[in-house]
């Protein structure tokens, strides 16, 4: 009888690291001691300028937080990192649910790092409405790209942000870039929501589809193929090469009845087998040719401003709302509210109004 081969997997123990070792209580009261150690940023900024990938992880751990004592460390953090940034590509990649965009950003980024790029895959992964967790299992569906010392995944979680983007994705890619990523691939959790938050924070926007979708997403699609720069038919392979080709067309034939862009930039159409790495390049050479044109006719550098302004708002709304439900008279008069709500002795409105009025 033959041997089973063993696979490596990214969520294996690593060799020579036995349970022992990393449970006995020395181990774990220093670990303890390590978290509680006061946070230097000039020493993180440091090593994440020296593409520590521990240190990002970190940073963007901090930028992530809701505590309010963690709120000007981060702060600090991203100022200091802003100088080494804007040097990155931005890819926003989305899809229905089953279109394969794991699998699609694993093979497309290990083909980028076979160019000498470095890539961070930002993966938003959709949060429960009940139990407010989230899987998290990008980094198991991306085993090779995990594994690869020019990758870096990071798994967030969605939360209550609309359009399936991590609260603080858009800071994350300032030190994803600060780290010496040269490409930045953002993965939302998936048409159906304002994938809008995507497109203001990428520079190019691309649409994975699949065939046979049903004219029941018509409504979706619109708003989705609007913004797309490029639009891509995944698992063109086998049996379904042929009916892929044919979506490719009618796709390609829709686009041309949408209004010209600003970018004066035709979104292209094609097939890929993320499965079988075939069509992948023409995927990177229709990105290069965006890159190109609209630098040379300034749209991608105007494209940036204008997202630099709507991110200046929307922080302003979200430290705003953050100040706000955090003050203990707000939390106690909400909770007064709500039960008046519940016994039908105010309405929503008027609720609203007198906290509004609190501020």
């Amino acid at each position: 009888m033959s041997k089973t081969k063993k696979t490596s997997s990214s969520i294996q123990e690593k060799k020579g690291v036995s349970q022992q070792d990393i449970t006995n209580e020395d181990s774990i009261k220093a670990i303890k001691n390590k978290r509680k150690a006061k946070l230097k940023i000039d020493d993180l900024v440091s090593d994440i300028l020296n593409r520590n990938i521990t240190a990002l992880s970190r940073g963007i751990t901090l930028v992530e937080s809701k505590n309010t004592e963690h709120i000007n460390l981060a702060n600090s953090l991203l100022k200091k990192c802003l100088p080494h940034a804007n040097k990155s590509i931005r890819i926003g990649i989305t899809g229905v649910p089953g279109v394969g965009k794991s699998t699609f950003i694993e093979t497309f980024g290990n083909y980028l790092i076979s160019l000498g790029k470095k890539v961070a895959v930002l993966a938003i992964d959709p949060s429960s409405s009940l139990s407010k967790g989230s899987i998290l299992g990008d980094k198991t569906r991306m085993e090779n790209l995990v594994k690869n010392p020019n990758a870096f995944i990071r798994p967030s979680a969605s939360g209550d942000s609309l359009g399936g983007v991590a609260r603080k994705t858009r800071e994350s890619i300032i030190l994803c870039e600060a780290a010496g990523f040269d490409i930045i691939i953002i993965e939302t959790v998936g048409v159906g929501q304002s994938e809008t938050i995507v497109h203001s924070m990428v520079d190019f926007f691309l649409l994975l589809q699949l065939t046979g979708a049903g004219d029941e997403l018509q409504g979706i699609k619109r708003g989705i193929i609007e913004m797309a720069d490029a639009i891509a038919i995944n698992k063109a392979d086998g049996d379904n090469l042929k009916r892929a080709k044919m979506t490719m067309i009618e796709y390609h034939r829709t686009l041309h009845l949408y209004p010209e862009k600003a970018s004066n930039w035709l979104p292209k159409t094609t097939i890929c087998s993320a499965l079988k790495n075939e069509g992948i390049d023409t995927i990177w050479k229709i990105i290069e040719e965006y890159i190109k044109i609209t630098q040379e006719n300034n749209y991608f550098y105007q494209k940036r401003n204008e997202q630099n302004k709507y991110w200046l708002i929307q922080t302003i709304e979200n430290q705003l709302k953050t100040e706000f439900f955090n003050k203990l008279s707000i939390k106690k008069e909400l909770q007064k509210q709500l039960d008046l709500i519940n016994t039908n002795k105010t309405t929503p409105f008027v609720a609203a109004e007198l906290l509004l009025s609190m501020k």
